[in-house]
């Protein structure tokens, strides 16, 4: 049975309406998450959001291969009403840190993170007994082309 899909039925996906993996990042890692990511944003009826979702995704683990000393994270997908809500967890105690001053190779990641998405933040989470991380997450809306629409 064929049917559109109404955006307070999040479950219709074939692809369900969440995907999380605990990983192990390393140098080429962003690559795979981003056609993943892809994958669901096109399942979802979101390709539009594609290009922003993945930048910023490639932003945030980016800084996980480069500033988490054993670069273990926790990547969440996260269909929402509104749009794909991306988290990135990490075990790493230190805030983010958004800075204007931007060096040659680095410092630009959270001012990206901030020009392409609807919103972002971070929060800490509890990791282990003795330390905690944590979490950065990003929203992207989606676009609806058939506002006004009868």
């Amino acid at each position: 049975m064929n049917h559109a899909t109404d955006a307070t039925d999040l479950d219709e996906s074939p692809l369900g309406p969440r995907y999380g993996l605990n990983f192990t990042l390393g140098d080429h890692s962003a690559r795979h998450l981003r056609r993943i990511l892809r994958a669901y944003l096109n399942c979802w009826g979101m390709p539009d959001l594609a290009d922003s979702a993945t930048l910023a995704l490639t932003e945030l683990v980016s800084n996980v291969v480069r500033h988490v000393p054993d670069r273990r994270a926790t990547v969440l997908l996260l269909r929402q009403p509104a749009g794909v809500r991306v988290e990135v967890a990490d075990t790493e105690p230190r805030v983010p840190e958004f800075s204007t001053a931007v060096d040659g190779e680095g410092g630009r990641g959270l001012l990206i993170v901030e020009a392409v998405t609807d919103r972002w933040g971070w929060h800490r989470t509890p990791t282990h007994p003795t330390h905690t991380g944590k979490t950065v997450w990003f929203e992207c809306d989606a676009k609806n082309d058939n506002e006004g629409s009868v």
